[in-house]
Order: C-alpha cells, then sequence, then structure tokens
C-alpha cells in the first residue's frame, strides 16, 4: 500500500489531531503515485491560515492565498559558507486552506478567494487531472481520473480546459513542462485549448516563462519539449527567431545535412550530452544565424558564412529578453559565437591557446558537449579522430603556462632581482617571461626565469615589452 514519508504525515496527523481535515495533494502525490522523488510537500486543509499558525509555532504566512509555510528539518547535507557540511537541513512545506476562486483579470491570480468547506470543492479548482489527488496516508480522493491519466501518461486539464487556462495562463507552459518532465502526452481537448489560449502568455511574465522554458530544458526529454512548444504555436511566442529555422534547408551538394535548420537543430539538443540547461539551450540556439545568412550559389550550394558572428549578437538580444542572468548571457553568447571552432590537427598549440582563451577554460566542457550535438544532430558520428586528437591537445596545451599567473615567479621576483620599484616594468618583465616560455625558448622553472631576469637586467630594460595585454 502507498505510504507517506514520515514528515508528511506527521503534518497530516497533527492537523487532524486539533480536529481538522488534512490531506497530501498536487505533485507530491502524482509524484508519489509515479514512485518518483519529489521536492517538497503540498497539503490542503479545512484549517484557517490562523488555525495553521497556532498548531505549527514555527510557521509563517506572508501571502493572500490561503497558504502557510511550515519549516521541517529533514536529513541530508548543505554546504555552508564555511564549506562545511551539515547533517540537518530546513525544507519549507506549504499547507493551504480548501479555497474557492472567482473572476482572474489578470490571467493568472484569482481576483476572489473565499475558503472552501470540502476538500472536493478545493480539488476542482485544481489545473490537471494528475494533480488533482489528495491523500491523507489511509484515504484516496481522485475525483477526476487522475490516476487514469497518470498510468495512460496523459495531461489533461481538469473540468474545462479553456476555462483552466484563462485562469491561469502560466499552466500553457506547466502543461508542456509536466508532459516533457514525466514522459507524458497533453490530451487533445486540452492541446486545442493550449493553442487557442497561447497569446495569454503576453499577460505572464517573462521571468516566469523562462523558468518553465528552462525546466523543459532541463528534463528528461528536452528535444521533445521544444517540439511540443512548436506544434502547440507557443514557440513562435516565445522563440520567433527560432521559429523560422524550420523553413531552412540545408540539403545541397556537399553538405553532410540532412535536415533544416530548425529540425536539426532540435536534434543537437536530443543528442547534447550536457544536463545544463543553458547549454542546451546554447546547442538549440547555435544555428540562430543561420536564416540571416543563407545563401545559394550557382552550383547550388547552399551557405551561412559567419552564421556564427549574426548569431551570437542575436543571442545577446534574446538573452535580455528572457532575462537571463548576466552570467548565463555571456555563457550562452559565447558558446554560440565560437561554436564553429576547427579541428584541424595543422594547429598550433598557440592557436589553440587563443581558443582557449576566447572561450574561456570553464566552459571548455561545454563546448565539445555542443559540438557533440551537433555532430550528432546533423547525422554524423559522435566523434572523429580529429575531434579526439582535438580533446587531448587541449589538454596538453593547458598543462603548459597559460597565463603570466602560471609563472613560477610573481612580481614580488621582480622587484627583489632587478632592484625596481612598482610600476609598468614589473609587467613588462613578466610578459617577457611568458611570452618566450610560450614559444618554448624559456622553461617554466623558478631558477631558470631568475636567470632569465638578470639577463634582462644586464640589457636594457627599457626595451622589454611593457604594457602587452594579458
Amino acid at each position: 500500500m502507498m505510504t507517506l514519508p514520515k514528515k508528511a504525515q506527521d503534518v497530516i496527523d497533527t492537523l487532524k489531531n486539533a480536529g481538522f481535515e488534512a490531506y497530501a495533494v498536487g505533485g507530491s502525490v502524482r509524484d508519489l503515485l509515479l514512485d518518483r522523488p519529489t521536492k517538497g510537500w503540498d497539503f490542503t486543509t479545512n484549517a484557517t491560515p490562523e488555525d495553521i499558525l497556532k498548531i505549527f509555532p514555527d510557521s509563517f504566512y506572508d501571502n493572500q492565498f490561503g497558504t502557510v509555510g511550515i519549516k521541517v528539518k529533514e536529513k541530508g547535507k548543505r554546504k555552508t559558507e564555511n564549506g562545511e557540511d551539515h547533517d540537518e537541513v530546513v525544507d519549507i512545506y506549504e499547507v493551504t486552506t480548501y479555497r474557492s476562486e472567482k473572476g482572474y483579470t489578470d490571467h493568472r491570480h484569482p481576483d476572489h478567494i473565499a475558503w472552501g468547506k470540502t476538500i472536493e470543492e478545493d480539488l476542482s479548482r485544481r489545473d490537471f487531472t494528475i494533480n488533482a489527488i489528495a491523500f491523507d496516508g489511509k484515504r484516496l480522493l481522485d475525483p477526476y481520473n487522475g490516476q487514469g491519466d497518470i498510468k495512460e501518461k496523459i495531461i489533461r486539464a481538469v473540468g474545462t480546459a479553456d476555462d483552466r487556462f484563462k485562469e491561469d495562463a502560466l499552466r500553457i507552459m506547466r502543461a508542456v513542462r509536466i508532459a516533457t518532465e514525466r514522459g507524458f502526452m497533453i490530451e487533445e481537448t486540452t492541446l486545442s485549448a493550449i493553442k487557442t489560449n497561447v497569446s495569454l502568455l503576453s499577460q505572464i511574465s517573462i521571468e516566469r516563462i523562462t523558468n518553465e522554458l528552462l525546466r523543459i530544458l532541463a528534463s528528461e526529454y528536452p528535444a521533445d519539449g521544444i517540439l511540443l512548444l512548436k506544434n502547440s504555436g507557443i514557440l513562435q511566442f516565445i522563440l520567433p527567431e527560432f521559429e523560422i529555422a524550420f523553413t531552412i534547408g540545408q540539403k545541397s551538394p556537399k553538405r553532410h545535412h540532412i535536415y533544416d535548420v530548425g529540425t536539426h537543430s532540435v536534434m543537437a539538443l536530443k543528442f547534447c550530452p550536457s544536463k545544463d540547461p543553458i547549454v542546451r539551450l546554447a546547442t538549440l540556439l547555435h544555428d540562430i544565424g543561420k536564416p540571416k545568412t543563407v545563401r545559394t550559389d550557382s552550383t547550388g550550394l547552399i551557405t551561412f558564412f559567419n552564421h556564427e558572428v549574426v548569431g551570437a549578437r542575436m543571442i545577446k538580444a534574446i538573452a535580455a529578453h528572457l532575462r537571463l542572468s548576466k552570467k548565463d548571457s555571456e555563457k550562452i553568447y559565447t558558446l554560440v559565437r565560437w561554436h564553429q571552432f576547427s579541428v584541424d590537427e595543422r594547429q598550433t598549440d598557440s592557436a589553440i591557446r587563443r581558443f582557449i582563451r576566447r572561450v574561456g577554460r570553464d566552459n571548455l566542457n561545454d563546448m565539445l558537449a555542443l559540438r557533440i550535438g551537433d555532430r550528432l544532430g546533423g547525422g554524423a558520428q559522435e566523434t572523429s579522430w580529429r575531434l579526439e586528437l582535438y580533446k587531448k591537445r587541449l589538454l596538453e596545451v593547458q598543462k603548459q603556462p597559460f597565463t603570466v599567473h602560471d609563472l613560477k615567479v610573481n612580481g614580488y621576483d621582480v622587484m627583489t632581482e632587478l632592484g625596481v620599484k612598482p610600476g609598468p616594468i614589473i609587467g613588462g618583465v613578466l610578459d617577457q617571461l611568458f611570452a618566450e616560455v610560450e614559444e618554448g625558448k624559456l622553461v617554466n622553472q623558478r631558477e631558470a626565469l631568475l636567470t632569465r631576469m638578470r639577463e634582462l637586467k644586464s640589457t636594457n630594460l627599457g626595451k622589454v615589452r611593457v604594457g602587452k595585454e594579458r
């Protein structure tokens, strides 16, 4: 028989012992039925927020929707600022009073909320049947056959689908996200209502939409999620710049591609080995500049010269529109801008070092993940002997001094050995030493570097390169 975790059952039992009804509800119960782990627990009760606050002293209530947060200590580990692990973490369980809702002027929040009297009344306002199931540890309430839809892997709106999406337009994105995370299909009537109400997403903050998009990309089936967004009309609303990519063909003489740009991009996403949603988004959008750069020459050859440059500029605008963080924006820009890197075996170490500096060491594995997705998404093999050789050279090059800071001497050594005061000459000497190490003329060993410093001192220090960009 299905059982609740002890902490969740304790919340229900505490409310019941105080004379109230209480149930676990929503995604918590859905995931329990799917035998999947759930983050946090949601409960519903006929107790008012004021009652709940009295029953659970360490709780808080700061909204108008009847939801009280209860602090629950769970076993686990977390990192502190001092890097220490603690065996106990605090989770927040949410308990919401039964309620009924009326009016949704902003297509997101109810205009009027009234406390409900029955669990059935509360379940009738839920979004999807699989989320309209309640369980108190003994009794399972499923008035909309959510268990059946879980078994059939179907997302179906509670009651009239059109009404559910008009009440809260974010449910449009949530339907796709849950389907993508769980590998479900959206029932025909519900999907039709999504298509009809897509324009209501304009009433939802872009931050909320982006959050759902990133969760779709982080799911087990991100490529299916993007195709579902496209087929439901949502993609045109969120990423119109990408929608046009499905109309740009790539099959032509001397080209290995077998798909149009959009389909290739979705396939690249499907095969991208990274689970990072930002890397996956970069993989999806790596060819975003192709529609603006497509040309066909007299032989029928299709070209996309400089599409990575044009695409990178577009990425800046897209990232700003999606309200991505500065860090994420810079990452996706970098991956798109430099995804056309060459893996020619004739490249020098200096050329590879320039590539690493452009991309950044922290982004190398992500860039390689994009390249693997790009190759597989274009019908090529996952790798090649050139790519494998390139990976090895990336590792070897990074073992060498990569910047001035990797030298076995520093500015203090320069001042001590040469008897000079702080000033531009310090950087000039270090730059000179690094250049010679990088060119293979000098080994990065402390004594060798100090000896070379003394040689520079015996010559004209004014000739040392000063102010070179590091």
